[in-house]
């Protein structure tokens, strides 16, 4: 026979959990209780209880998903406690607090309403009634006032006689609207996404930008307006507009996708409310994106600027931010789905019939999503699928009767060679593969010849692995420079040459080519890319070709002298074709000598000789005095503004070693004191931030060198204008770390004092990015002047609270290094220390006190401060001493019985003279200090 279910018994039982904390425990024994309950007081009193648990539970929950649930079944049980009993004020009362928390205002207001109705002394009841009809009455204002102006809005865009400002202003303000979560909210909540719809549909270009702008901002970080917009525009929808050929209205619908996307996956972290607990799982949608995205990039009725945003949506949402992240599950399905739909891109031949939409970008951009993904492979089987899928692709095209399908297998192969090159080297290696090239090469068709000379350059990328090239190649490209008419097939032959004449790098003793030869390639690309007459394409291959023969010093010495051909290569860098960046950076890198160099060791190198191993040489024009020229040259043909303007390109384009290389030849640049004001006036210091921020480790630490170099000699407030200068901060202060040289270091801490003497603001940014324990390591160093830098910094930061807090703290020796340097023979360095010490116990009077006691030299320093020579760091002694009197009755009596009091009179009693007065006058004012605490009386004659 089973145990009789006792109601008072689980009510006990649910009592004792309670008072336990056991909540869980508690509400079950609740709910048996109520099951087995008839009494109805009773069954009252048990669902309040009930209540009272799921009160303490919405207490303890912080996540937002488990926030929801506690709440609404609050709200039931409270609610079923009052069916029991209408007069439960406990229960009406915590309903009243459920429906709050869910946003029903006005029905919480009733509640509590009712509850002041039947205790109308309760401060509690009554303090809830007026805050609740205050928000509900500001509720109501918003809401009405937000309401009208959305329908007002509307109304003007869809209205035929509103003339077109009035409709620009009108999306305009529905734009901005969205911006915000209130307004976007209301522009939702009034039927907003359907008559978004709409606008779109009217086929007019600037109500298609109002309309995705306005949904953009709608659901930018709230994952339930992102998935409504999603189901009601739908997402083929927005391909469809994405594939338009209108540049603006592609970036604006990339935009939103982009928007939708970090909403869903939770890519944006911010919070915008309650309903985000109610969205289902987003992973069919998200996976629903991928497949649109893939799907349009093969698809004939995209343009190139839709196909562009596509594959730059994948670049930047399928791999991993983060390899420790062992999910790769996005690009597997990328390569399942879409590996060979991005190959047919690759593989297109824009001068033959019936190809996709491009751009001038397209064909790169696939290249690096190709190498995107191939990076995000975590093992051997994936690379192996990986390249078994690229080599699958190009056999299938191969085809001895149809030359247009050997051609794109062979540009196919070109763009795995700008991507993954390891895939490309691989395959490039498969049989047919090469006499396919040289059969191109042979033939009577300039795009057979075109294509081939391409695959052939990209395949001798690394010199490394050019050997082949080298013995093989050479014959064949030069007969094809000497022997063809076509400018096009030329120029890109001679870049072939280029590349394989450069594969000693910058050792002269490793020249490929006879001497004069490489010289002579030169001068002739430089002439093409001069020629105005010749199409940008083409002109491009120049600049590739001096990217390779810069190498040589000769070269890039006459190159920098060639102002013609500097400017030519800039137009370019500034061009819509953005492929050419690479090779922009790469002969600028190499004109300023600003790649990494082996350190020579004399002693290695006589061992090296003696065992008579290779030894590089350097070029007499690689010295010093040579590279300094050259800077100077580039300088004036103005490579600051062209360089701005690269560093303001495509991210998928704009690759990390792109940066990094933008970032080296910025260091060269700012390496002379002269330049940096030209540097800065040309927008230099504004195209250095995104670099500092961005990229590669080294190049990162490239950057924000030259930002510390900018920043130590230059008015900050000019070289990096309004919010900008908040952003050097984080870059400076990654400098100050034991793995940077000392030279970084001592920038780092100018660039830092230099912006901590600007306002309160910048100092405080400075304590954030937790520079201080740093600064204060630096004091310490042993090499004078990064010491002194440290000093100096410290010294513009000590007027923050939290710096003077530090000093403070017993148990260190912050205060008594202080005091100490001051003593030191260095003046710049006592000079900063002395001002430290002025503004600290000007601050603080304990520190005033404390300074006598972290050093029994205290009061020597101190009275050498105060016969300085320099009339700078005597007035920030006579201050300190000032400070001192100011601060305590018995120290002040013993700084008057010292000799202090004789330096003090001696200083007062001095003329008046403009180079000492600020010394004189502390002097007099401590004195005068002395007179009124009754330490010294005034003499008398």
């Amino acid at each position: 026979m089973g145990e009789i279910a006792d109601p008072v018994q689980f009510k006990e039982e649910g009592n004792k959990h309670f008072q336990a904390g056991e909540i869980d425990k508690a509400i079950e024994c609740y709910t048996k209780a109520i099951k087995s309950c008839k009494d109805k007081k009773a069954l009252a009193v048990i669902y309040r209880n009930r209540s009272a648990c799921f009160l303490k539970k919405v207490r303890i929950i912080y996540t937002l998903q488990a926030y929801i649930k506690p709440i609404i079944f609050l709200h039931e049980f409270n609610s079923m406690s009052i069916d029991v009993d209408a007069a439960d004020i406990k229960a009406l009362y915590r309903r009243c607090q459920a429906l709050e928390k869910l946003g029903k205002l006005d029905m919480a207001f009733k509640d509590v309403q009712r509850c002041a109705t039947l205790e109308p002394k309760n401060k509690t009841f009554l303090e809830t009634l007026r805050r609740l009809g205050a928000d509900i009455q500001q509720k109501l204002k918003t809401t009405f006032s937000t309401d009208s102006r959305v329908q007002n809005m509307f109304d003007i865009l869809f209205s035929d006689e509103s003339d077109k400002e009035k409709q620009e202003k009108a999306a305009n303000n529905l734009i901005v609207l969205a911006r915000e979560d209130a307004g976007a909210e209301r522009i939702f909540q009034n039927n907003g996404v359907p008559l978004l719809v709409q606008l779109i549909d009217t086929g007019k270009p600037e109500m298609i930008l109002a309309a995705i702008r306005t949904l953009s901002g709608m659901c930018t970080g709230h994952r339930a307006r992102a998935t409504a917009i999603i189901h009601t525009v739908g997402i083929s929808k927005l391909c469809s507009i994405m594939a338009v050929d209108n540049e603006e209205i592609v970036l604006a619908t990339a935009n939103l996708f982009q928007c939708v996307y970090d909403s869903l996956s939770g890519g944006d972290k911010r919070n915008y409310g309650k309903e985000e607990a109610l969205v289902l799982d987003s992973s069919k949608d998200l996976k629903d994106i991928l497949l649109a995205l893939l799907e349009m990039i093969a698809s004939k009725k995209v343009s190139g600027h839709g196909r562009d945003q596509a594959l730059n949506l994948l670049t930047k949402n399928v791999p991993r931010k983060d390899k420790k992240n062992t999910d790769n599950s996005k690009g597997l399905f990328t390569i399942d789905h879409g590996l060979k739909k991005i190959l047919k891109v690759c593989g297109q031949v824009p001068d033959l019939p019936d190809q996709l939409p491009l751009t001038e970008n397209t064909q790169l951009i696939a290249s690096v999503l190709l190498n995107k993904l191939y990076d995000d492979m975590r093992c051997d089987p994936e690379r192996d699928h990986f390249r078994d899928t690229c080599d699958e692709y190009i056999k299938s095209k191969f085809d001895p009767n149809d030359m247009d399908r050997n051609i794109h297998a062979i540009n196919t192969l070109s763009g795995i060679l700008q991507g993954p090159f390891d895939v490309g080297n691989v395959l490039a290696g498969r049989q047919g593969v090469m006499e396919m090239m040289v059969a191109l090469c042979g033939s009577e068709r300039e795009v057979d010849q075109l294509v081939a000379v391409e695959a052939l350059i990209h395949a001798s990328t690394k010199t490394s692995k050019a050997s082949f090239f080298i013995s093989n190649g050479v014959t064949l490209l030069k007969d094809m420079y000497k022997k063809t008419k076509n400018e096009k097939i030329k120029i890109r032959a001679l870049v072939g040459l280029c590349k394989l004449g450069s594969a000693g790098g910058d050792d002269y003793s490793m020249r490929q080519f006879a001497e004069g030869s490489t010289e002579k390639l030169a001068k002739q690309c430089r002439k093409w890319l001069c020629n105005p007459t010749l199409d940008v394409r083409t002109r491009k291959w120049a600049v590739e070709g001096l990217a390779y023969l810069t190498n040589d010093a000769d070269v890039k010495d006459d190159f920098v002298e060639d102002e013609a051909a500097l400017r030519a290569m800039f137009e370019l860098a500034k061009s819509k074709d953005k492929t050419i960046l690479y090779a922009v950076a790469c002969t600028l890198v190499n004109c300023t000598n600003s790649y990494d160099k082996k350190e020579i060791i004399p002693e290695m190198v006589q061992l090296a000789k003696f065992s008579k191993q290779h030894v590089p040489e350097q070029h007499p024009k690689d010295k010093k005095d040579f590279i300094e020229r050259r800077v100077k040259r580039l300088l004036k043909a103005g490579v600051t503004s062209a360089l701005a303007v690269m560093v303001k390109a495509d991210n998928s384009i704009l690759t990390d070693q792109t940066k990094e290389m933008l970032a080296r030849v910025f260091l060269a640049l700012a390496e002379d004191i002269k330049d940096r004001g030209t540097i800065v006036a040309q927008g230099g210091g504004r195209a250095l931030l995104p670099l500092a921020l961005e990229g590669t480790d080294k190049g990162k630490i490239k950057a924000s060198h030259a930002l510390a170099k900018i920043a130590a000699v230059s008015n900050p407030e000019i070289a990096f204008p309004a919010e900008r200068i908040y952003e050097v901060v984080r870059p400076l202060v990654s400098l100050l770390n034991t793995e940077r040289d000392g030279l970084e270091n001592f920038e780092a801490l100018l660039g830092l004092t230099n912006l901590a003497a600007l306002n309160d603001k910048l100092r405080v940014k400075i304590l954030k990015e937790k520079a201080l324990p740093e600064i204060e390591n630096y004091m310490f160093e042993e090499h004078d002047q990064i010491r002194q830098a440290a000093t100096e910094c410290m010294c513009n930061l000590v007027s923050c609270k939290e710096v003077q807090d530090r000093y403070l703290e017993d148990g260190n020796d912050k205060l008594k290094l202080l005091v100490l340097l001051c003593g030191e023979d260095d003046v710049q360095l006592q000079r900063a220390a002395a001002g430290a010490l002025a503004m600290l116990t000007a601050a603080q009077k304990k520190l005033a006190v404390k300074i006598t006691k972290v050093t029994g030299q205290w009061l020597e320093i101190i009275q050498r401060l105060c016969i300085h020579d320099n009339p700078e760091i005597q007035h920030r002694g006579l201050v300190t001493v000032f400070n001192m009197l100011d601060a305590d009755e018995q120290l002040a009596k013993k700084l008057i019985e010292c000799e202090l009091l004789e330096i003090l009179t001696y200083v007062a009693k001095l003329e008046d003279n403009p180079k000492k007065q600020d010394a004189i006058n502390a002097a007099r004012a401590c004195l005068s200090r002395a007179m009124d605490t009754g330490l010294i009386k005034p003499f008398s004659n």
